[in-house]
């Protein structure tokens, strides 16, 4: 589940949105009221439910090959995502929604490197949402590890140390950091 040309996603549990309207999101960082989506490079970090807690790492032109081999192991793509037992059920139950959004109003968001796009103005969907279907199907089809761990911490701990483009949501949701 990507966006076409000219478009940007909003992924949600919520089928029944008609109109976005900025807001500032109880989790932001800034203060100004947006309306967010994604575009093609980051719809995957969205193919969770809502709430998920998860670690993603993948493969930027400075990574090096002992940090590849390190995280990604051998064999394993460019990509991988990380995601706790406690929420395997719910990744293969949720019921989640792709609402198209036109690309114009938004602008990226996020520094050194965009992580989201956003809007400032009221944006209405191009269409009717779209069901996202099968998680776990959808990440095997783009080539992207899917890990499930006891905990994301130490995973994490590998990741935000290397040279591997990262990214973590939701990651107050993850269970405690192991003592020591």
């Amino acid at each position: 589940m990507r966006p076409g040309p000219d478009e940007v996603l909003h992924f949600s549990e919520d089928p029944t949105i008609t109109l976005f309207s900025p807001h500032v999101a109880a989790t932001a960082r800034q203060a100004e009221p947006y309306v967010w989506a994604v575009d093609a490079a980051r719809a995957p970090d969205y193919w969770f439910p809502r709430d998920c807690p998860r670690a993603m790492a993948w493969v930027v032109p400075t990574t090096t090959r002992a940090d590849r081999d390190l995280v990604l192991g051998p064999g394993g793509g460019d990509r991988v995502h990380a995601v706790e037992y406690d929420w395997l059920a719910r990744m293969m139950t949720v019921e989640l929604y792709a609402y198209r959004l036109p690309a114009a109003p938004f602008r990226p968001i996020g520094e050194p490197v965009a992580h989201a796009m956003v809007a400032m103005e009221n944006v209405e969907p191009l269409g009717p949402p779209e069901p996202v279907g099968d998680l776990l199907a959808l990440h095997r089809t783009a080539g992207i590890q899917l890990r499930v761990l006891d905990t994301l911490w130490g995973f994490w701990n590998a990741v935000v140390g290397s040279s591997l483009g990262f990214s973590g949501i939701r990651m107050r949701n993850a269970r405690p950091r192991p003592a020591g």
